[in-house]
C-alpha cells in the first residue's frame, strides 16, 4: 500500500481482524513513506523534480521506504496494543501474542522487494519480530513517546547524504511523534475495541479467517 493511495481513502470502521490488519498496513506505510518523500523533497528544494527523476535516487528511495516499513509496523503495532490493552480479557498475554502474529502476517503479505533482496527482507522480519516481543512488557506508552526508540534508525534510512541531513534529525523525530498521535486518534475513533479484543482471544484458525482480506 502506497501512502499516496490514502489521501482520499474513505476510512471504514475497524470491527474485525481483517480491518485491523489493513489499518496497520496502511498506516505503517503512510507513516514511513510520507516522511521520507516529504523530507527528501524539502532538502532538494527547487531541484526536487530533477532528483526524483534520477534512477540512482529512485533506487535509493525504494531501499529507504522498504527498509523503513518494518519500523512503521513496529510503531503502529505498539500503538494498537496500547489501545487494545485496556479491554484485555482473562488472558492478556494471549491477546498480545496474537496481535504480534497479526502484525507479522501483515509483513508477510509482501514478497522480498527487489531493492532489498531476500536475505535483507528476512533480516528485516527478524528485527520486526524482536521489536514486537517487547510489546506489553512495559507500561502503555503515550503515542508521542512510541517513536523514541525508532527515530534514529528511521533517520539513518533517509536517502539523503548524511552531511546534508544531520541537523534535521529533531524535525524528523517530531514528524513521527505528530503522525503517531494522528494515527492514535484515527484508531480510537474507528475501532470497536471490545469486538477486536474478543477476536484476538479466539483460536488461531478462527483469527486467520477473520484477518483474511476480503
Amino acid at each position: 500500500m502506497n501512502w499516496q493511495d490514502l489521501m482520499f481513502w474513505r476510512r471504514p470502521p475497524i470491527a474485525d481482524l481483517g480491518a485491523l490488519a489493513q489499518f496497520i498496513d496502511e498506516q505503517s506505510a503512510f507513516l514511513v513513506q510520507k516522511g521520507i518523500y516529504e523530507y527528501s523533497r524539502a532538502r532538494a528544494g527547487h531541484y526536487s523534480k530533477v532528483l526524483f527523476s534520477e534512477p540512482e535516487f529512485v533506487d535509493a528511495l525504494e531501499r529507504s521506504r522498504w527498509s523503513a516499513y518494518p519500523l512503521g509496523l513496529a510503531m503502529v503495532g505498539e500503538l494498537v496494543e496500547g489501545v487494545l490493552r485496556r479491554e484485555a480479557g482473562a488472558n492478556p498475554a494471549l491477546q498480545r501474542d496474537n496481535l504480534r502474529a497479526l502484525v507479522l502476517s501483515v509483513f508477510d503479505r509482501y514478497m522480498p522487494p527487489a531493492a532489498l533482496g531476500e536475505q535483507a527482507w528476512r533480516d528485516a522480519r527478524a528485527g520486526l519480530a524482536g521489536h514486537l516481543q517487547h510489546i506489553g512488557l512495559h507500561a502503555t506508552k503515550r503515542a508521542i513517546d512510541i517513536p523514541q526508540p525508532y527515530a534514529r534508525q528511521y533517520w539513518d534510512l533517509m536517502p539523503i547524504h548524511k552531511d546534508i541531513r544531520t541537523p534535521d534529525f529533531p524535525t524528523t523525530r517530531s514528524y513521527l511523534q505528530v503522525r503517531l498521535c494522528n494515527i492514535h486518534d484515527d484508531l480510537t475513533t474507528r475501532t470497536d475495541v471490545a469486538a477486536v479484543t474478543r477476536l484476538l482471544a479466539e483460536p488461531a484458525d478462527a483469527q486467520a479467517a477473520s484477518a483474511s482480506p476480503s
